[in-house]
């Protein structure tokens, strides 16, 4: 979908392609393009077709660059999908900067772009674009940030749930938020290149206020980064903790197991060994009815698995194989 905004007395208003006043800056918004959207905006704009694909790209990194006829600038930006298994990604948006329009391609959409489209962001403005692209990444650094938290309180959520009982769901749950993690500690760095390649290369003509906000957006995403970085290695110690949880119960059950299956094992001695070609205990060939010898196979035979059943749940064999109850503090 291709829109295009106009502004006026501050305030972004959508407008047809039909009453788009001359003279007066644009910003054309594609989002969720389809392959008829790209090839309108690539024939009127005379944007490069190679760096339209790499606009589209879902892995390209942030950069920018000097083209005969404009400027562009890749960037990423969170993406929140609650219908997918992993809700919180990043995806690119591409920026043509020209004279007087400014084209932004995303292949989807996302609260950065909705937030500009309603005038939620203050002090937003299309008369100097290169402040319209700082206030981009500044948004994109608030969305991060706060993304960051709810995937914060969710992994607690998931803890807790973890410590009652531990699930596969649950565990897969803590695997996307990790993916989720690595996604935005890979576009915050790419991110922070990008500001690092706009102070230097002076492509876009910025002044002494935009350097002052250019600050403190490199502020905010350094700030990104390192919440991102202590997340994902919380959910990495949470899933090492609960996969040596895991083990450790595991053995546990082998370990009871294994007693069990020693001792049954007499059982199935004494069963094998009173075979077909061997008599029984108590009885002989003059009377075949005698069953003291069967019944005091099956005596023993329950006698032993009584003795591997106390092995379970009777002291002292429950302190040897039970779990250990922790003493409290005095």
């Amino acid at each position: 979908m291709i829109k295009y905004w106009q502004q006026t007395e501050g305030q972004l208003h959508n407008v047809s392609k039909e009453d788009i006043e001359k003279g007066k800056r644009l910003w054309v918004d594609a989002r969720n393009v389809t392959q008829s959207e790209i090839k309108q905006i690539q024939s009127e704009y005379g944007i490069d077709q190679e760096l339209i694909m790499d606009m589209m790209d879902p892995d390209e990194l942030s950069r920018i660059e000097d083209w005969s006829d404009y400027n562009s600038a890749i960037m990423r930006l969170p993406v929140f999908n609650p219908n997918s298994s992993v809700s919180y990604t990043t995806a690119p948006i591409g920026l043509a900067i020209f004279k007087d329009t400014i084209v932004t391609i995303c292949w989807t959409d996302c609260e950065v772009l909705r937030d500009i489209s309603a005038n939620r962001i203050k002090g937003l403005s299309l008369g100097d674009f290169p402040a319209f692209i700082i206030r981009i990444l500044a948004r994109a650094d608030t969305m991060f940030l706060r993304y960051l938290k709810e995937i914060n309180r969710r992994t607690n959520s998931i803890q807790n749930e973890l410590d009652d009982q531990i699930e596969n769901a649950e565990l897969i749950q803590l695997l996307n938020i990790q993916k989720s993690l690595t996604f935005f500690t890979t576009s915050l760095k790419s991110n922070q290149l990008l500001l690092e390649k706009i102070r230097k290369t002076r492509i876009l003509k910025i002044d002494s206020d935009d350097q002052e906000w250019l600050d403190d957006v490199e502020v905010d995403n350094r700030q990104a980064m390192e919440m991102a970085d202590t997340y994902s290695q919380i959910t990495e110690g949470i899933m090492d903790a609960f996969a040596n949880v895991i083990s450790n119960n595991m053995n546990e059950v082998m370990k009871k197991l294994t007693v069990i299956s020693l001792v049954l094992m007499i059982v199935s001695a004494i069963t094998s060994f009173w075979g077909m070609n061997i008599r029984l205990p108590f009885s002989n060939s003059v009377n075949t009815n005698d069953w003291r010898g069967l019944i005091f196979i099956i005596i023993f035979c329950a006698t032993s698995a009584t003795f591997a059943y106390s092995i379970m749940t009777y002291n002292p064999f429950k302190k040897l194989f039970g779990r250990k109850k922790r003493k409290g503090r005095k």
